[in-house]
């Protein structure tokens, strides 16, 4: 059997869940307690009262019958009334016009009504509507009659406590469980929170507490967020080590190429040029998401300053299309690098490049658009893997760099919790990147 479809009305947080998990056996248990008493007391026990009641209301009927006049039925019927508790009045005719009463709340009432009437066939009337007294309008031959007695002859006295004490416990007990629940699960929160901070970016202070197992939980993702912290400093530090050293014999190379003619040393700068870019390349790619903590940034005002860099230097680069306003927490430069990456790819392989933005109460997206040659959906994957060069993909002939560009927009994005997602331009016919983060 499948309970599929039931998963679209069930909460998803947490909170929501245990609260389900706590109130619906409470819920449960009144209702089958409340059916239960309903049945066993409004219905059976008031029933039997009714029965016993409605003998005593026959006897002082059949007494009365043995009156002869109206003004002897107090004597007739004194010594079988006095021991019952029943006062019998005399009533004009018109008293058989009355109807049934009750209180809209009196249960027990409808269950009387039907036992006397069913058990004395003179009764006409049962008048309720006092909850303290049972009312009886009978007809006898000397005319209508009102009988009256303790309405706790034939139900019990304030029978609803059992469902005020019920239900006042079960509040009770509710709340004292869901306060308990809350600081359990507050520790499973705070670690939830420090996750997903982690995982955009931002380093959450957080201490395991809790149960045992929510300890261990928060310990173990404790000691892994600092491992993945050694290790990208460790990356950091020996790429921008190995950069670094690097440079020293570059610059030796270049005060030797000085020396040589123009036609010897032109081919052999250009080599130490390309062995400078990959150099500056690796170093930018180790940098990663180590640079800064985040903080709030006006994406749109980011994107416009790196179009205008961009056409200061020459580049086609247009800002064409922005859609919403506000600020979101990110890394300035190294969302920077990331977009430099993407408009150089683009402006490298294509004639013109498009940058747009996109800023919801959900989501933030960059996006960059070219009229190159685009990348294979096949191979899209691949060209986001550190020195990876798609030779068939891109034009050769442009230079390629040591294919790590978008190799550091991925990392970044992912570094601020988002993702960078290629596809085909549909307006220009190139690679579409887009640059997704969630608020």
């Amino acid at each position: 059997m499948s309970f599929q479809w039931l998963k679209r009305y069930m909460p998803r947080g947490i909170y929501a869940r245990a609260a389900l998990i706590l109130l619906l056996p409470v819920i449960v248990v009144q209702l089958v307690v409340s059916v239960v008493f309903v049945q066993r007391h409004f219905e059976e026990v008031t029933q039997q009262m009714s029965v016993a009641a409605a003998r005593e209301v026959r006897l002082v009927l059949m007494r009365l019958d043995m009156a002869q006049t109206r003004d002897e039925i107090a004597e007739v019927i004194r010594d079988v009334i006095t021991p019952l508790a029943i006062t019998v009045t005399p009533l004009p005719d018109t008293a058989l016009e009355e109807r049934n009463t009750r209180a809209w709340y009196d249960f027990s009432g409808i269950v009387i009504t039907d036992r006397l009437q069913r058990a004395v066939d003179e009764i006409a009337v049962v008048d309720l509507s006092d909850d303290r007294r049972v009312r009886l309008i009978a007809r006898s031959a000397l005319g209508p009659v009102e009988l009256s007695f303790d309405r706790r002859r034939v139900s019990a006295a304030a029978p609803h406590q059992l469902f005020v004490n019920m239900i006042f416990f079960s509040v009770l007990v509710t709340a004292v469980a869901f306060v308990y629940m809350r600081n359990q699960l507050r520790p499973i929160k705070r670690l939830a929170n420090a996750a997903e901070a982690f995982g955009r970016g931002r380093v959450m202070p957080y201490v395991p507490a809790g149960s045992t197992e929510v300890r261990a939980a928060g310990t173990a993702f404790v000691d892994m967020r600092n491992r993945i912290e050694r290790q990208i400093e460790t990356r950091t530090l020996m790429l921008s080590g190995v950069s670094h050293d690097l440079r020293t014999p570059l610059t030796r190379m270049r005060l030797a190429l000085s020396m040589l003619d123009d036609d010897e040393r032109a081919p052999l700068e250009q080599d130490v040029e390309d062995m400078q870019r990959m150099i500056d390349a690796f170093l930018s790619f180790a940098k990663g998401d180590g640079e800064a903590e985040p903080e709030l940034t006006d994406p749109v005002a980011l994107a416009r300053s790196i179009v205008d860099d961009a056409q200061r230097a020459g580049q086609p680069v247009t800002l064409t299309e922005v859609e919403g306003e506000g600020q979101v927490r990110l890394r300035p430069l190294a969302m920077r690098r990331a977009l430099d990456n993407l408009v150089s790819n683009a402006v490298r392989y294509g004639a013109r490049a498009e940058v747009s933005v996109r800023l919801t109460e959900k989501s933030l997206r960059f996006r960059v658009e070219d009229e190159g040659p685009g990348i294979p959906e096949e191979q899209r994957a691949d060209a986001q893997r550190p020195f990876t060069r798609l030779d068939r993909a891109r034009n050769q002939d442009k230079g390629s760099g040591v294919g790590l560009g978008l190799a550091i927009a991925t990392d970044i994005a992912r570094a601020h919790g988002g993702t960078l997602r290629l596809g085909q331009s549909p307006k220009l016919g190139g690679l579409r990147a887009d640059i997704v983060i969630a608020r």
